[in-house]
């Protein structure tokens, strides 16, 4: 195979124990067959049927029993699906909001509370949009909405309140404040 494997391909072939074996050796230090089967712990006839499996796909050369792996293969696919992969989903149509939103956000969580005011109330005026407004939610409903987003629901909840995204009175919340979308 040419220089140009690509990720599935490698996942592919690392995805058997015996060659998966083999690459890690190699990439300990074993540079002959007798010293990844050492490493490894299989049999020279699994080492030699992997090396050249590995050899034909283009991630090992193989020169009689020694062997050399050619980590710059798995570097370019890695590079190569990276370019591939479809950019991330906008979180904001303003761009400084979207940086911050994809800093504490990761897949659909809350990864941290941020510390610095400005970029908390962005990450809490993105959170609130999950309250209707004119819609009364009891706490229980409330934690179990942010629950969705974080752990630390009390947190969340005297955050979003503290800052008047959303009002509390005898254990019942609404929204009131916040972007709306229309």
């Amino acid at each position: 195979m040419d220089a140009g494997v690509g990720a599935g391909t490698i996942v592919g072939l690392l995805a058997d124990p015996a060659r998966l074996k083999v690459v890690a050796a190699l990439a300990l230090g074993a540079g002959t067959l007798e010293e990844v089967a050492e490493v490894s712990g299989l049999p020279i006839k699994d080492v030699a049927l992997a090396a050249r499996r590995l050899a034909r796909a283009g991630l090992v050369h193989r020169d009689g029993h020694a062997l050399a792996l050619l980590t710059d293969r798995f570097a370019a696919a890695a590079r190569s699906a990276a370019e591939q992969a479809p950019p991330p989903e906008r979180l904001s149509e303003d761009p400084a909001e979207d940086a911050v939103l994809s800093a504490f956000l990761r897949e659909g969580r809350l990864v941290s509370v941020p510390a610095q005011h400005s970029k908390r109330r962005i990450v809490l005026d993105h959170l609130v949009r999950v309250f209707e407004p004119g819609v009364r939610y009891p706490e229980r409903e409330v934690n179990a909405l942010l629950r969705a987003w974080h752990p630390d629901v009390a947190a969340l909840r005297r955050h979003l309140v503290d800052e008047g995204l959303l009002t509390r009175a005898a254990g019942v919340y609404w929204r009131s404040g916040g972007h709306v979308d229309v």
